[in-house]
């Protein structure tokens, strides 16, 4: 399992370097990216930003692993990761009232302390403090999605003037360095907790001096501003309003909520599937984030000029991925005959449809969705998301250990197979409207 991980890696980031080399050499400068005065304002976003992500991303690989350093059952590891979404849930549903009300500026020093106090509960082997923690960790990690990019945004209109249409340019350039920054942080948590001696909470430790160098640069060299514009039930009040009234909208949030709960459940169990094999846990998470950036390659190539692919057949290749790589899993985990390194590949094949899917999910909601809509829109379709998630991980939590894996990708592959049905649901629309507008020409 060890020479698999690392050959893995190895050769995933070899294709990943080839593929963006190969993309960066065929793709001209656009004006955005000669700009002294706009390339200044990306970094200064991009050096707090980006630190954010990289102490995220530093605690993913072992996060399970020191639960169960910690001597907690598989049900009781499970009741902190339902905690942690269901305080993702509570606390994303105000994330965006509460940082335009608070500041952004402010939102993300917050964002800095409340992770920080998530990293050092994982010092206490007491239950409820770590309750504490993955609560804070829900806080943060809701911060983390909404009041960096509103600041950015923002700044880029409003304080600098600068065109809207170079905004995607930014956020295009934070996903690729994003999944960068995922693989470089799965080795660094495999040295720390190797070499440093602390075993799994070594990299818990090491995202705190990141988290305070945010939270410094951030207070430092960013302006303040707010949004005390936005009234939260109304934002809701027209999401919801969308999201019934409109077919297209109710499949793609279908479709969100199944194959991202899926997902979840997959994060949870991951590492005792691969761990009791002797894997190293953040290789394995590299090679993860590795494989999902090779599916965000694949996406832009296909979707490019030269293969003219839609992002609604690549969101269908993603599913249909998941679903057989889902199957392979109640094979490879059953009780008694379990295949690490089937797996293994198994695993790596979700993380590449996922890089293939949350690019063509992007393209279809704001394809679909009413610009004014998509706030309201996106907090409800986060509910029945992490729902499911919560609910899968509770029903695993009363499972029998030894078959209770096995059950649960079972059934995952059976909400696989219904948001598949979702997917040709929605294609099936989308083609509709379009002959329709065919005709109507």
């Amino acid at each position: 399992m060890l020479v698999t991980a690392y050959l893995a890696f190895v050769v995933l980031l070899a294709s990943c370097l080839g593929l963006e080399l190969s993309r960066c050499r065929a793709k001209p400068p656009g004006r955005a990216c000669s700009n002294p005065s706009f390339l200044r304002f990306q970094l200064d976003f991009y050096q707090v930003y980006f630190l954010a992500l990289a102490a995220d991303w530093l605690q993913a690989p072992y996060l399970y692993k020191l639960y169960q350093h910690y001597h907690f059952l598989e049900g009781q590891i499970a009741i902190l990761y339902v905690c942690g979404l269901a305080s993702t849930v509570l606390f994303g549903l105000v994330a965006s009232s509460l940082v335009d009300w608070l500041g952004r500026k402010k939102s993300c020093v917050l964002f800095s302390l409340t992770y920080s106090l998530c990293c050092l509960t994982k010092l206490s082997q007491d239950y409820f403090v770590l309750l504490v923690g993955r609560a804070l960790g829900g806080l943060s990690t809701a911060l983390l999605f909404s009041a960096f990019e509103a600041w950015y945004i923002h700044e880029h209109v409003e304080r600098h003037d600068f065109p809207a249409e170079w905004i995607p340019a930014t956020f295009a350039r934070a996903a690729f360095w994003n999944h960068v920054l995922a693989v470089v942080a799965g080795v660094a948590a495999e040295a720390v907790a190797c070499w440093v001696g602390l075993g799994p909470v070594a990299p818990f430790l090491a995202a705190i001096p990141l988290l305070a160098l945010t939270g410094a640069l951030a207070l430092h060299s960013w302006g303040e501003n707010y949004d005390r514009q936005r009234a939260f039930s109304r934002t809701c009040a027209g999401g919801l309003r969308c999201l019934l009234s409109d077919r297209r909208v109710l499949l793609l949030g279908t479709i969100q909520a199944l194959f991202e709960s899926v997902i979840f459940i997959f994060v949870f169990l991951w590492t005792p599937v691969l761990d009791p094999h002797g894997a190293p846990l953040g290789i394995i998470f590299s090679s993860f984030m590795a494989a999902s950036l090779l599916g965000s390659s694949l996406y832009r190539i296909a979707t490019s000029k030269r293969y003219h692919l839609q992002p609604m057949h690549l969101l269908s290749l993603a599913v249909l991925i998941v679903v057989f790589s889902l199957f392979m899993l109640t094979f490879s985990t059953s009780p008694g005959q379990e295949s690490p390194v089937e797996s293994f590949i198994a695993f790596l094949l979700i993380e590449l449809a996922c890089g293939l899917y949350f690019p063509s999910m992007s393209f279809l909601r704001r394809k679909v969705i009413p610009e004014t809509e998509q706030a309201g829109v996106l907090n409800w379709f986060r509910v029945p998301l992490h729902l499911l998630a919560c609910l899968g991980l509770l029903v695993l939590h009363d499972s029998d250990r030894k078959t209770g894996t096995q059950n649960m990708f079972s059934i995952c592959s059976a909400v696989m197979v219904m948001a598949l049905l979702a997917v040709v649901g929605l294609f099936t629309v989308l083609l509709k409207e379009a002959d329709d507008d065919e005709e109507r020409r």
